[in-house]
């Protein structure tokens, strides 16, 4: 009767229409299951999961071509399926895997209407370890070219923390993807901003460049004709521009509706003044002036208080980072900041 009844619960439908394996599954389920006989389990799934299973989340281990084909050939419903790599080399390893789920496959033929693409990286521990003048190998796990070729329609690319992206990789999104808006690029620490020129000369729609802790450098960012682009939305956090570089690049820059300078040591009362002498956030709706060590916090008073343009929009503001920062200052200011949330 037990072994009935185990029969009965192990087998049934409902139990097996969700898998999930990866241990740092976060999906708020209980745990995950640890799968110990692969080729037990690979039986099980297409015995008991077979027609019921809709959703799996794949380990490191457990992605393998024969895996794969089991999933394709005996889980006709499967809907989700996360493969989780360690290492994109692993990729390499399905080039002959034909019987891939069809419904995925016709995946490809809509990549095109693609609009919004989010890749984001990692930072090993072995980089961090690492002193800055050794030579930490970096492999290229994407393929940028095709991303441009298959996906021109693309809106909105974002490449947080990708180790390989340099200005080659810019160079090849701007050829190929013309109707892009915005691009962020934070914490890909290759960039030095060279491929902007063609980047916004060929993205003319372009109105969002993200550039938080990249290795952004004066003369590319000065070459750089800002005055005829669209662009309206910018950070430049953690960068090492100089004074006289933001100098010359704030001088043509339009107008802006939102600046990120946070940790960046060239922004300076001088250059902050230029900013406001030219209008240039005339409306804007958020400001990050946090940890800008040589700014003074007069000079900040003074916008908030004394030029209307700026703050009658202003939404949002992020100001610390400075002991001079007081809640006197605070008092003075918010009064005429009637829009912040």
């Amino acid at each position: 009767v037990c072994y009935r009844r185990y029969l009965l619960v192990s087998h049934h439908q409902q139990l097996w229409r969700r898998l999930f394996l990866r241990p740092d599954c976060t999906n708020g389920h209980i745990g995950a299951v640890h799968v110990r006989h692969i080729d037990k389990f690979i039986s099980m799934l297409g015995t008991r999961c077979a027609s019921s299973l809709i959703y799996i989340d794949l380990p490191v281990e457990l992605v393998t071509v024969e895996i794969l084909r089991v999933l394709a050939l005996h889980c006709p419903n499967l809907e989700y399926l996360t493969l989780d790599f360690s290492s994109a080399m692993q990729l390499h390893d399905f080039s002959e895997l034909n019987e891939f789920p069809s419904f995925m496959r016709r995946i490809y033929g809509y990549i095109s209407s693609l609009n919004t693409l989010h890749i984001i990286g990692t930072i090993e521990k072995t980089s961090i370890s690492s002193s800055s003048s050794e030579e930490v190998d970096t492999f290229e796990t994407i393929n940028i070219s095709k991303i441009k070729t298959h996906a021109p329609n693309l809106r909105v690319i974002n490449l947080y923390g990708i180790g390989f992206i340099d200005d080659n990789h810019i160079e090849l999104i701007a050829s190929g993807c013309m109707h892009l808006q915005c691009l962020a690029l934070n914490f890909c620490i290759r960039i030095r901003g060279t491929s902007f020129k063609n980047l916004m000369n060929r993205c003319t729609k372009l109105q969002c460049l993200l550039l938080q802790n990249t290795g952004i450098q004066d003369e590319a960012m000065v070459a750089v004709n800002w005055s005829s682009t669209q662009l309206s939305e910018l950070d430049i956090s953690s960068t090492e521009l100089s004074e006289n570089g933001l100098l010359d690049f704030f001088s043509v820059v339009p107008k802006l509706t939102y600046l990120a300078v946070s940790y960046c040591d060239g922004f300076t009362d001088k250059v902050l003044n230029l900013i406001i002498d030219r209008g240039t956030l005339n409306g804007c709706r958020a400001l990050d002036l946090s940890n800008t060590v040589n700014l003074n916090v007069e000079t900040v008073h003074h916008l908030l208080t004394s030029t209307r343009h700026v703050t009658y929009r202003l939404e949002a503001l992020n100001y610390t980072g400075h002991d001079d920062i007081t809640e006197q200052f605070w008092i003075d200011t918010i009064r005429f900041l009637r829009r912040i949330k």
